[in-house]
């Protein structure tokens, strides 16, 4: 089965395997005090800075739950995008597990924009509303887009300036650095973030996510709250070598530039195939288009993918490390063949 469902139906990287099989070896210490775990910290501060304070856990909603649980109190609200996946895809696990109110900010392509920010500023302070504590983004979007690092630095100012904290949900933010040409530093830690959830999972990693404090004091005594919410991994060196092979050589950077780059190609051949319409800007590793109905149901059966709008028809279309052109290939040729009967 080749899927374009989403860059988590892809396997593990070979290479991202091998570590594993070599972390595989005689006895080590558990629930991350390992030299294996220890390692992939300090790589993870090589990018994030040398104060960063790394904890690795299995899922991404776990990860951005957790993350938003410790930054607040139980009368805070987390500003949020109406499409952004924690809101949207991860079943109120903030709501039941952290107890928090997310409030969205109006968006634009998936993007929050600063001046729609002001508006949800207006009763800070009055004991009858929530009351704002961290502004949540995601890079790339769910709607595929980028934002540019002047972008997230004007809305890290603007959260700094109103004593809010920028938390950053980094599922792909591999595929976001390298299709905008930056160093992961230069999109986090020189813009102002916060802390970001790091996602190793849909770029060749199996069940490897990571919190990623690039403000130290705030990761202080995250690892209790880890812990309580049942993400204290035992084997952690399982999760450290995955992520020690992810940051060797740059194969997190190969890995996204691959799948950027299938999706441009997806883009290109499905845009030229009549009644095909691409809808969104193509940035990073997904393409949105338009086909009918009827064309979905039959290239589902192939090749699988998630209708992401229902009432417009609209479809998701992902790529990830391991997608060929091959796969492009026969995609399109099956997309142009349905497409002309329909």
């Amino acid at each position: 089965m080749r899927s374009f469902a989403s860059d988590n139906y892809s396997g593990v990287h070979p290479e991202v395997m091998d570590a594993i099989m070599q972390a595989n070896k005689d006895h080590m210490s558990s629930y991350g005090a390992d030299p294996v775990s220890a390692e992939a910290v300090e790589l993870f501060r090589e990018h994030f800075g040398k104060d960063a304070k790394v904890f690795f856990l299995g899922t991404g909603t776990a990860t951005n739950t957790l993350i938003l649980k410790h930054l607040t109190r139980s009368w805070n609200s987390i500003i949020c995008s109406e499409c952004a996946h924690i809101t949207v895809d991860e079943c109120g696990s903030c709501e039941a597990v952290a107890g928090l109110k997310l409030v969205h900010a109006e968006t634009l392509n998936g993007k929050i924009q600063v001046d729609a920010l002001e508006p949800l500023f207006a009763q800070v302070g009055d004991v009858h509303r929530s009351q704002p504590a961290v502004i949540s983004i995601t890079q790339n979007t769910e709607l595929g887009t980028l934002y540019s690092v002047e972008e997230i630095r004007a809305l890290c100012d603007f959260a700094h300036g109103r004593g809010l904290v920028v938390h950053m949900d980094g599922a792909r933010i591999a595929n976001a650095a390298a299709a905008l040409g930056v160093s992961l530093r230069e999109m986090t830690v020189d813009c102002g973030v916060d802390v970001l959830s790091f996602g190793g999972t849909k770029n060749g990693c199996m069940c490897a996510e990571a919190a990623v404090f690039i403000n130290s004091d705030l990761g202080k005594d995250f690892e209790y709250v880890r812990k309580q919410g049942m993400q204290l991994v035992s084997k952690m060196r399982y999760v450290g070598a995955q992520f020690k092979a992810l940051f060797t050589d740059d194969l997190w950077k190969r890995n996204a530039e691959h799948s950027n780059s299938m999706a441009a190609k997806l883009a290109e051949l499905a845009g030229r195939i009549d009644g095909v319409r691409i809808t969104r800007p193509v940035e990073a590793n997904g393409v949105f288009a338009i086909i009918p109905e009827s064309v979905t149901a039959a290239m589902q059966s192939a090749f699988p993918f998630y209708v992401w709008d229902h009432t417009t028809g609209e479809v998701r279309w992902m790529t990830s490390w391991s997608t060929t052109d091959k796969d492009i290939e026969d995609f399109c040729a099956e997309l142009s063949r349905l497409m002309g009967e329909a």
